[in-house]
């Protein structure tokens, strides 16, 4: 895959720190129930933790209990999807469609109409509450 934001490893060590190093560009995940945006409900835009493309609004996030944010949409054209079979069974990565930062997965089983959860890092996304 290209994206259109395209650093070194050695840029994006400079920029982030190690943890959300680890997740954004070694699709690392982040214990459950840990993350920073879990439990942010204001509303707002949830941004890519490498490059600052919106991806999520507050409107799109629930709870789906699972430990990490979870959205039911994501903003048009702002997540590539790929195949992920890391765990031994087929899942689906999403990425940031702008730097290929991986964000977490998208699983089928939302509760709204979309029927999707996407389940995301918080080290790998931003909350600005100014957007909205």
């Amino acid at each position: 895959m290209s994206f259109l934001v395209n650093r070194t490893s050695a840029e994006w060590r400079a920029m982030l720190d190690p943890d959300r190093y680890a997740v954004l560009r070694e699709a690392a995940t982040e214990p459950p129930f840990t993350g920073s945006l879990l439990n942010v409900n204001e509303a707002g835009v949830f941004t890519c933790g490498g490059c600052g493309q919106v991806l999520f609004t507050s409107d799109q996030k629930f709870d789906s209990d699972c430990g990490w944010p979870s959205f039911d949409a994501c903003e048009p054209g702002t997540i590539v999807e790929r195949p992920d079979h890391s765990l031994g069974r087929a899942r689906t990565e999403i990425l940031c469609a702008a730097c290929g930062g991986h964000l977490g997965h998208v699983f089928d089983d939302g509760p709204t109409s979309t029927g999707l959860r996407y389940c995301v890092n918080s080290l790998a996304i931003d909350f600005d509450a100014k957007s909205k």
